[in-house]
C-alpha cells in the first residue's frame, strides 16, 4: 500500500511515545486516524484534544466501522502488544495492512534524506537536539522523538518532509527496518537481553545497522566503540571534539573542533557531560548536513531539553528537585555525575522504580553499585511493562545488593512521607514506569511543605 492511498490508519499501542508521535504526523498529513491504547495518559489525552477517538478495551467491535475497510486502512502496531491482541489478529487475518512502528517508520523515512540516532542510551535527547538544530537552520525537515521536547511541547518537530529525523531503536531490532543517510552511535551497552539474549548479539545487530546506510552515507561513533566512522568525544581526541569546556551560572560553555574549523563559545543548558556528549554529536551530523556553524551556535543555546531527562521540578535555594527517565545502570551513573557536578556539596536523595523484572534480575549487581553511589536511596517495586514477574526478582531482593546503610524499600503511597523526612536538599526521582505520574503530586506536595 503506497502511503498516499491512506486514507485511515489505525493505531494499536497508540499511547506510546513513539507511536504518538507517528499518529501525529499522519494527523498533521489529514489522515483519519484513531486507535486503542491499555491505560488512558497524558498523551491519549493530548491525542484526543488533536481529535482523535481512543478506546481502552481490546475489542474490534469497538473499531468504527469506516477503519474496517482494508482498502483504505493502515494499521500499525507497537512490538509491545502482546501476539494475543485480539484486535491485532483480527486485521493480520482479513487482509489489512499492518506494520510495526518500526516499519513505518521506514516507509515514511525512505524517499527522505534521513538522519538516525541509535545507541542504547542518549537517542531521545540527542534526536531531540539535532531535530532543534536543523529546525532553526531552516531545514525542511520532520523530526520524530522518543519524548517530549520542552522547546516545542511535543514529540513531532516538522518543517518540512524533506529531511527525516528518527530514534533508530535496537529493541526487537526494529532499527534493522531504516536506511539512513547519517546515522550515528552512542554507545552500546548491554541493555535488552531478554531480546537478545546475550550482550555479543545486542553488538552484532548494531553492527548490522551500520551496514544499512544507503551508498555514500555517513556513520558516526563515539570513541572507543568498536566500529569504523566519523568519531567524536568529550575532553579526548576525536574528528569531532567538545574541548575548553567551563560550566557557566549552570550552563556549559565549550569549543567544538571539526575535521576542517574550530566552532567556539557555544552554550549548552542540559547538566552532564553524557548530555555534552549527546549535543556534540547532533552538532556533528549537523555540521557534516551543512549547517553552517553560526547557525549551530545560536540554535544551541536556545535547546530547552526533553521532558523526564533531568527535568527540573523545583529549583530553589533550600530544595532542587529533579526527575529523570534512567532506567539502566549506566544512564543512573550519568545522571549521578551530573548532579554531583552541578551540586557537589550537597546530600542527594535518589527514588527509584526499576523497569521490568528481566532488565533488574540482568543488571543487579549493576544497579547495586549505580544506586549506593546516592546519598540516600528509597526504591519503589519493580514496574513490569509488558513482563509476567520473574520469581525471586524482587525491589527488596535488589535492595539487598544495594551496599548503603541509608536505603529503604517502600510503597508508592508512602512516597512523600518518606521525602518529608529526607535532610537532602537534593531530590531525583528516576525510572522509565509510572513513577512518572508520581511527579506532579510530590511536586505540588513539597512545593507546599517547603
Amino acid at each position: 500500500m503506497n502511503l498516499k492511498q491512506v486514507h485511515n490508519v489505525y493505531f494499536i499501542g497508540v499511547g506510546g511515545i513513539g507511536m504518538s508521535a507517528i499518529a501525529r504526523y499522519f494527523i498533521a498529513a489529514n489522515k483519519a486516524v484513531t486507535g486503542y491504547d491499555k491505560t488512558p495518559s497524558e498523551i491519549t489525552d493530548n491525542l484526543k484534544e488533536l481529535g482523535v477517538a481512543i478506546h481502552f478495551e481490546d475489542d474490534i467491535t469497538r473499531v468504527s466501522a469506516t477503519f474496517l475497510n482494508p482498502e483504505i486502512t493502515l494499521v500499525v502496531y507497537t512490538p509491545a502488544v502482546p501476539s494475543n491482541h485480539k484486535e491485532l489478529n483480527y486485521f493480520l487475518n482479513h487482509n489489512f495492512q499492518v506494520l510495526k512502528r518500526s516499519e513505518i517508520l521506514g516507509r515514511i523515512t525512505e524517499d527522505t534524506t534521513c538522519l538516525a540516532v541509535a545507541g542504547t542510551h542518549g537517542k531521545t535527547t540527542t534526536t531531540s537536539i539535532l531535530g532543534h538544530l536543523l529546525k532553526e537552520c531552516g531545514v525542511e525537515m520532520t523530526a520524530f522523538l522518543g519524548g517530549i521536547a520542552e522547546n516545542y511541547n511535543s514529540n513531532l518537530i516538522q518543517n518540512g518532509h524533506k529531511v527525516t529525523v528518527v530514534e533508530a531503536d535496537e529493541f526487537d531490532r526494529s532499527f534493522l527496518t531504516l536506511s539512513p543517510d547519517f546515522a550515528c552511535i552512542t554507545s552500546m551497552d548491554a541493555d535488552h537481553l531478554d531480546i537478545y539474549g546475550e550482550a555479543g548479539n545486542l553488538e552484532a545487530s548494531f553492527v548490522e545497522f551500520s551496514k544499512r546506510l544507503k551508498p555514500n552515507g555517513k556513520l558516526f561513533v563515539k570513541k572507543g566503540l568498536p566500529l569504523a566512522g566519523i568519531t567524536y568525544a568529550v575532553d579526548e581526541a576525536a574528528d569531532y571534539m567538545a574541548t575548553n569546556i567551563k560550566i557557566e551560572k549552570g550552563t556549559y560553555v565549550f569549543d567544538v573542533k571539526t575535521p576542517s574549523q574550530n566552532i567556539e563559545n557555544l552554550q549548552f543548558n542540559l547538566p552532564g557531560r553524557h548530555n555534552l556528549s549527546n549535543a556534540l554529536i547532533a552538532l556533528a551530523m549537523a555540521v557534516e548536513f551543512g549547517c553552517a556553524p553560526y547557525s549551530l551556535v545560536s540554535a544551541l543555546a536556545t535547546y530547552k531539553g526533553v521532558k523526564r531527562r533531568f527535568t527540573y521540578q523545583i529549583k530553589t535555594d533550600n530544595l532542587v528537585f529533579i526527575d529523570d527517565y534512567a532506567h539502566h545502570p549506566a544512564e543512573i551513573n550519568a545522571v549521578h555525575q551530573a548532579v554531583r557536578e552541578m551540586y557537589p556539596n550537597d546530600s542527594v536523595l535518589a527514588i527509584f522504580q526499576p523497569h521490568l523484572f528481566s532488565r533488574t534480575k540482568d543488571f543487579a549487581d549493576e544497579f547495586g553499585e549505580s544506586l549506593a553511589q546516592f546519598d540516600e536511596i528509597l526504591l519503589l517495586d519493580i514496574y513490569p511493562a509488558r513482563e509476567m514477574p520473574i520469581e525471586g526478582i524482587t525491589s527488596p531482593w535488589l535492595l539487598s545488593k544495594i551496599d548503603n546503610p541509608n536505603k529503604k524499600y517502600i510503597q508508592k503511597s508512602d512516597l512523600f512521607f518518606e521525602v518529608e523526612k529526607s535532610k537532602s536538599k537534593i531530590v531525583l526521582t528516576i525510572g522509565a514506569g509510572d513513577i512518572g505520574a508520581e511527579v506532579h503530586n510530590l511536586k505540588e506536595k513539597l512545593s507546599i511543605a517547603s
